[in-house]
């Protein structure tokens, strides 16, 4: 379905909602169509094409609030989602701050984002690109000994989303990327390491034979690791596990946490959380960002913001619903961030070894145990071990600990090696000291 067939729908649950007494509602609706394939030892393995559509509706009565889906987005489904949305609301108790956004804070202004670049890619020619980016693994070194596959994915969407207050928007977007992983063997030492690209135009991901190569580098690297003793050292994170720091970060200032008391940077606005060094910033607007959006998930306005300055935290992560239970305004953040920057502090990954001096560099990060409650912090590791500034040898099965609130007081060095591949923009981080636990 087109963004004008979507938007039809959208404003007909809206105008039937209205009919049916509802005080308030939204609705949103996606059409979303795309082809995944993957190879395992130049044979395909898998091949979907997939085409899906639904429609969300979140009625109010009052103070309370119902919500309702369908994958059915005839006119008949539509009326049904309603009702059943209207009919929970009956049931729910009232909120206080239930409710719309406000309607002055909706947006005005849509700036071209520039992030609809579909990719005419038949079944045989994606067969074709996922068989060379694997071979570029397997042939470039006699070490490569298997493969848990490459693929490639692309995909689009057709989306439109309205509200009682009249904003009614609607757009596409694509995202399209491939990926490799291999395994090496030396030794009867087996390791395995990956890499991958994405982008919303196709022809910005790197060339598929640069991936392929890429994964098996990285792969032969981490050949011959060994653990290491208990200790304590300074920490550099690589751009791909790095950005999941700053993840912690936005989840301990996201509105649920915030107003359960939830979150180890309760009460922070204003204060320090990181070092002076570290600004992080928020530009929803970049075009062709992978998280670009001029409104978020409920039509208000995305803007610049400046989050950490100096270390000191500005903003928080809102919505219409959590703001109003701190007592604050929301941030247009309803739905999560939008292309967040952390940025560098000028050093090159060649320099931070050279600070490194003796330590950790985390390549690879395993296991879920960071505590956003708390601030603890313990994950399965690995890397490489840095002696001299320069690397030493790969390590693995170790634990990295600390706690996030002292991580990101200690936080050394942001480099300028900046992995462009998602929703957060950063470098690779170096924290002081940590605890490293080993053999």
């Amino acid at each position: 379905m087109s963004p004008n067939e979507l938007s039809e729908r959208v404003a007909d649950a809206l105008s039937y909602a209205r009919k049916r007494g509802a005080s308030q509602a939204e609705a949103s609706a996606s059409n979303n169509t795309g082809l995944t394939l993957r190879v395992r030892m130049r044979e395909v393995e898998t091949l979907e094409s997939h085409q899906d559509h639904s429609l969300g509706v979140t009625v109010y009565r009052g103070q309370r609030r119902g919500s309702a889906s369908t994958s059915d987005l005839s006119s008949g489904a539509v009326r049904e989602t309603v009702d059943k949305a209207l009919s929970l609301a009956r049931f729910a108790a009232e909120d206080e701050y239930a409710g719309l956004a406000d309607a002055d804070r909706m947006a005005t202004r849509f700036p071209d984002l520039d992030l609809h670049h579909p990719w005419d890619l038949e079944a045989e020619q994606a067969m074709e690109l996922a068989l060379e980016c694997e071979a570029a693994a397997l042939d470039s070194d006699p070490r490569i000994s298997n493969s848990e596959g490459a693929g490639v994915d692309t995909g689009e969407s057709a989306f439109a989303y309205g509200n009682s207050h009249g904003f009614l928007q609607s757009g596409r977007s694509s995202s399209h990327s491939l990926s490799c992983v291999v395994l090496g063997e030396q030794d009867g030492q087996m390791e395995r390491d990956y890499d991958f690209s994405v982008a919303r135009a196709p022809e910005e991901l790197t060339p598929v034979k640069e991936v392929g190569e890429s994964a098996a580098e990285r792969t032969i690297r981490r050949l011959g690791a060994r653990k290491i003793r208990s200790t304590r050292a300074p920490v550099l994170f690589t751009p791909r596990v790095a950005r999941s720091l700053v993840g912690h970060f936005c989840a301990a200032v996201s509105g649920r946490a915030l107003y359960n008391r939830a979150s180890f940077l309760i009460d922070s606005l204003d204060k320090p959380v990181f070092a002076d060094r570290v600004n992080l910033n928020e530009r929803p607007h970049i075009p062709r960002g992978l998280a670009s959006r001029a409104y978020d998930g409920e039509g208000v306005a995305t803007a610049d913001r400046d989050l950490v300055c100096g270390g000191i935290l500005k903003g928080y992560f809102l919505g219409s619903y959590s703001a109003r239970k701190l007592g604050m305004e929301t941030t247009g953040n309803a739905g999560g961030a939008h292309n967040l920057f952390l940025e560098s502090t000028g050093q090159s990954y060649e320099e931070l070894l050279a600070e490194v001096g003796e330590g950790l560099v985390v390549t690879e990060m395993m296991g879920q145990g960071a505590n956003t409650v708390t601030g603890d912090y313990s994950r399965g590791a690995a890397g490489y071990w840095v002696r001299d500034g320069a690397v030493e040898h790969a390590v693995h099965e170790i634990t990295v600990a600390g706690n996030l609130k002292e991580m990101f007081r200690n936080i050394a060095a942001i480099g300028s090696d900046v992995d462009r591949r998602g929703g957060i923009y950063t470098g690779s981080i170096l924290i002081e000291d940590l605890s490293i636990a080993g053999a």
